[in-house]
C-alpha cells in the first residue's frame, strides 16, 4: 500500500473478516526508519471501532472511538475507513445500472441500520456486473455531502483464482487530497493466532506464512 504525495510506504496488512467483526493490523516495511510502526483496529457488529497505535521502540497508544476519525499515515483513510465494512450494513438496495469505463455495473446502496455507528450516512458502489467487484465506491456523510470517492484502476488475480482489486485511487473531497493504493502479493489461507489481533502484537514484525508452507 503506497500512499501518494510526499510520503510513500510499504506497509503489510493481517486481517479477519466475518459478517459480525472485523480485526486488522497494519505494519510499516518501509522507509526503514519507521520500519515496525504500526495500528490494529477492531469492530464490531453495533460497536464503535476500537484499536491501538506503536511506535518503536516502546510507544503503544490505545485508540478509542473519538479517534477513529483520524488520518491514517497523514493518507485519505481514517483509521474508520480501514475497518468498516459497509457491506454488511443492514439497508442494501440496488439502485440502477452505470457504465463504469465501459463496464456495466449495478449501483448498490449502502445505509447503516440503527445498531450501525459510522460517520456515513450512505455509501455507493458501482460493482462490476460480471465480476461482481466494486469498481467505484462514494462515501457520503449524513448531511449529503459527499466525503470519498474511491476508484478501482487495476484488478488482478489473486491466489486462489478470484479477481480482485488492486490499485485503488482514494479522493478525499473534504481535504482535497489523493491517495494511492497499490495491493499486491494477495495471499489467503494464512496460519493467523488470536494473539496475532492484539495491541501487544504490534511489538513484533512477523511475517505469515501460508498452511501449504
Amino acid at each position: 500500500s503506497e500512499p501518494a504525495g510526499k510520503n510513500s510506504f510499504q506497509i503489510q496488512i493481517k486481517g479477519r473478516r466475518t459478517k459480525s467483526s472485523t480485526d486488522v493490523v497494519y505494519q510499516i516495511l518501509w522507509p526503514k526508519e519507521r520500519k515496525g510502526e504500526g495500528v490494529f483496529l477492531r469492530k464490531g457488529a453495533g460497536r464503535s471501532a476500537s484499536g491501538a497505535t506503536f511506535v518503536p521502540p516502546d510507544t503503544l497508544r490505545s485508540l478509542d472511538s473519538s479517534q477513529m476519525k483520524e488520518p491514517f499515515l497523514g493518507s485519505g483513510l481514517s483509521y474508520e475507513d480501514l475497518v468498516e465494512n459497509f457491506f454488511s450494513w443492514e439497508q442494501q438496495a440496488i439502485g440502477g445500472t452505470e457504465e463504469i469505463n465501459g463496464v456495466s455495473c449495478y449501483i448498490l446502496e449502502s445505509k447503516p441500520g440503527k445498531g450501525a455507528r459510522s460517520s456515513y450516512g450512505k455509501v455507493r458502489s458501482w460493482v462490476d456486473s460480471r465480476r461482481f467487484i466494486p469498481l467505484r465506491i462514494e462515501k457520503y456523510l449524513a448531511s449529503g455531502q459527499l466525503a470519498q470517492r474511491i476508484d478501482t484502476s487495476n484488478v488482478v488475480t489473486d491466489d486462489i483464482g478470484r479477481q480482485v482489486p488492486a490499485n485503488l485511487t482514494v479522493r478525499d473531497s473534504r481535504k482535497n487530497s489523493t491517495t494511492e493504493l497499490d495491493g499486491s502479493r494477495i495471499k489467503h489461507d494464512i496460519r493467523l493466532d488470536d494473539a496475532e489481533f492484539a495491541p501487544e502484537a504490534l511489538r513484533q514484525m512477523n511475517i505469515p506464512r501460508s498452511s501449504a508452507d
